[in-house]
């Protein structure tokens, strides 16, 4: 029987596919900072670029790697934020049923790394990078399940993309409470009064992507300047995006018969539409665009985007990492942050899991069991992209981002091939999917 597929089965395919090519574009930033042109690689994203009036207030300079950082992953940030609204809307997190499990896995797979992190760190050089282990890639974790082919449940994809999800929520607190700058209250609350109208718009169901446009980057400009980290501004721009839509599905079939009915009268053959045939086109389209809603909309637009173009180009800007005697010099660090992803998300997520499970506070996940969580667990241990973003801001003119960087490095390469072997032995044969599992898993 064909499984029906929901919105996570439809993330997870997005998430695998640009995996892949994040790999590609890592492989080529290494070999790039390591290679006898590692000058241009480092010269190349050190480069200023400047926008705004000079001699003013109104003019943001930042190297090249900053406006990616900064800037372009805003647009990640934002993408994120709409994950987690349909998430919660229409997602695993809309009832505690279905997201008790994730959540305590989540909680331990964020509280243990980083208390692993304090205990082996004792107060040494590179405290401040305690918020790197916590971090899980989504892209990078279903892109190696996703190698183990069909024999993967589908309970077990959720469960790892929904307690990657609550990670990243965890992840965005700790950025906007701990990694943010000196505040500055005036323009955050301009900002935070911008998205207020916005949400108020969202309420009466009003959207325009043009405004959308023009406040997104108003308020991207006036978090910068607060000192609050721009990317907050993604997700908080995210959450004011209206999720209803503008025509009802009910009403949605009789409108594109009308339209079909135009060629279904029409016998021509032509290379070229007739105007009457392009008017039903245009209709169609207009019709199609309304009964998705704009989070729905701006969702599927990104995801490509997201994929294929941000994340490779901020792979490329931050996983250049020239190795040398002074990057290695520090190995307290590196150890304790790969000690950290790994041994942290492992026992974290596992434990909370089990003793949610214990103390019936959560139910698993239908067709999976603990074997195969712990599996999954060592794959919560690939930090890669969120790792290197919270590095970035814990060390940014630091000797110890380069370390830090390699840590992150060896503990996902170890999370993801223990992570791999260990499911591999676990899912010997393709799950066999009863009646009922399906029910649960498509409700």
């Amino acid at each position: 029987m064909k499984i029906a597929k929901n919105p996570v089965e439809t993330f997870i395919n997005r998430s695998t596919s640009g995996s892949f090519i994040l790999l590609l574009f890592t492989v080529i930033a290494l070999v790039w900072a390591n290679s006898p042109w590692q000058e241009t690689y480092h010269a190349f994203w050190n480069e200023t670029f400047a926008i705004g009036f000079s001699n003013t207030d109104f003019i943001i300079e930042k190297p090249l790697y900053l406006w990616v950082n900064d800037g372009l992953m805003t647009i990640f940030f934002f993408y994120v934020g709409l994950e987690i609204k349909r998430e919660i809307l229409d997602g695993e997190l809309t009832t505690m049923r279905k997201a008790s499990m994730p959540i305590f896995a989540a909680l331990g797979g964020i509280l243990v790394p980083i208390a692993i992190f304090f205990l082996l760190n004792n107060h040494d050089r590179g405290l401040s990078g305690w918020g790197i282990p916590m971090a899980t890639d989504i892209a990078f974790s279903l892109g190696i399940l996703n190698l183990l082919g069909k024999r993967v449940p589908l309970g077990l994809k959720i469960f790892l993309t929904t307690f990657a999800v609550i990670d990243d929520i965890g992840a965005i607190l700790v950025i906007a409470t701990f990694y943010s700058h000196e505040m500055h209250l005036s323009y955050l609350l301009i900002a935070l009064a911008i998205l207020i109208f916005l949400g108020f718009l969202a309420y009466k169901k009003f959207h325009s992507k043009y405004l959308l446009l023009i406040s997104g980057i108003a308020v991207w400009i006036l978090f910068l300047k607060s000192g609050l980290h721009p990317t907050i501004a993604g997700v908080l721009l995210a959450l004011v995006i209206p999720s209803s839509r503008n025509l009802n599905l009910e009403n949605f079939f009789p409108e594109i018969r009308k339209s079909l009915y135009v060629f279904k009268r029409t016998t021509s053959n032509r290379v070229i539409l007739t105007e009457t045939q392009q008017d039903a086109v245009d209709k169609i389209n207009l019709i199609t665009d309304r009964v998705q809603s704009p989070m729905q909309q701006l969702e599927n637009g990104l995801s490509g985007w997201v994929a294929i173009v941000i994340m490779p180009i901020f792979a490329l800007a931050n996983a250049g990492i020239t190795i040398d005697l002074d990057s290695l010099s520090a190995t307290h660090l590196i150890s304790q942050i790969a000690i950290a992803m790994v041994a942290g998300k492992v026992i974290g997520i596992t434990l909370f899991s089990y003793l949610a499970y214990k103390l019936k506070i959560a139910v698993l996940p239908t067709g999976i069991n603990f074997k195969q969580i712990l599996g999954v667990s060592f794959l919560g241990g690939v930090g890669f992209t969120m790792s290197l973003f919270i590095a970035e801001l814990a060390f940014r003119s630091d000797a110890l981002l380069t370390t830090s960087k390699i840590g992150i490095l060896i503990g996902t390469l170890v999370a993801g091939f223990a992570g791999y072997f260990i499911l591999k032995l676990q899912l010997k044969k393709p799950p066999v999917v009863e009646k009922e599992e399906v029910e649960e898993i498509t409700e």
